[in-house]
């Protein structure tokens, strides 16, 4: 399956929220997240990629999303003075917004998996390989997340 023109928008339709919600999990930016989107599906438009299911295609947004987040906070850490905030205000489409405050101020290395895992339903071993980590070391950043989510949520209530 490739992506054309006419096929494009359907898929932005799908996937827009989901590689948006990765890209904040890195960047924590709402402006930086709208237009690393932007430019993940500009990718999509001019790759000769083909893809084998619609599974495939959203695994290529993630990882190309991860990739593009990742070499954004690098230009920001050597070129920009500006932090980026610690927590950001939650996403209007988001339920629980104080899930997801807590969940921002956890380290990347929890926040990616669990966001993955809950969020995406994506599988342990998928989320391993999306992450090029084996599937123990993302069961215990599950485990270790959800555990730290717990204290974190457990403070803001008392």
């Amino acid at each position: 399956m490739k992506v054309t023109i006419d096929t494009f928008e359907k898929t932005y339709n799908k996937y827009k929220n989901t590689v948006y919600s990765v890209i904040f999990n890195y960047v924590r930016n709402v402006d930086d997240a709208s237009d690393l989107t932007q430019d993940v599906f500009l990718k999509l438009l001019d790759t000769a990629t083909e893809f084998e299911s619609d599974e495939h295609l959203k695994a290529w947004l993630i990882k190309v999303a991860m990739n593009s987040s990742k070499n954004h906070l690098r230009f920001v850490s050597k070129f920009s003075d500006e932090e980026i905030p610690e927590v950001p205000s939650p996403e209007e489409t988001f339920e629980n917004a104080d899930l997801v405050r807590a969940m921002m101020t956890l380290p990347e290395k929890y926040r990616l998996p669990l966001h993955l895992f809950y969020y995406e339903d994506y599988t342990i071993k998928q989320i391993g390989d999306m992450l090029e980590s084996p599937e123990a070391t993302i069961k215990i950043r599950l485990k270790r997340g959800r555990e730290k989510l717990r204290k974190l949520l457990d403070g803001m209530v008392e």
